[in-house]
């Protein structure tokens, strides 16, 4: 029969230099064994955004997927920046 051994989580590094390196060490740990680096937060939220679709291809989604894993952040949060990127571009060029 195995024992129930508790395991030692990793130390909690004092700070990451990227958002990239701190969502590396929080899809490789969970935050249940470091319960006690939380802090208790109150905040209030007011969504009013709204979410549209826009139909891509499936090969240019597949990509831009790729794209956002690699960079680790949501395949949202990158079509996202990219359009706000190209409309203030378009923006300037018409001003």
């Amino acid at each position: 029969m195995k024992k129930n051994r508790k395991r030692t989580p990793d130390p909690l590094p004092e700070q990451f230099s990227s958002a990239e390196e701190a969502g590396e060490f929080w899809d490789t740990h969970s935050g249940v064994d470091y319960e006690e680096h939380m802090t208790e937060a109150h905040f209030e939220v007011e969504l009013k955004r709204r979410a549209h679709d826009v139909r891509v291809t499936d090969n240019l989604l597949r990509e831009v997927r790729k794209i956002a894993r690699h960079r680790g952040v949501a395949t949202e949060t990158l079509v996202n920046l990219w359009l706000q990127e190209k409309v203030a571009a378009a923006a300037r060029r018409s001003a």
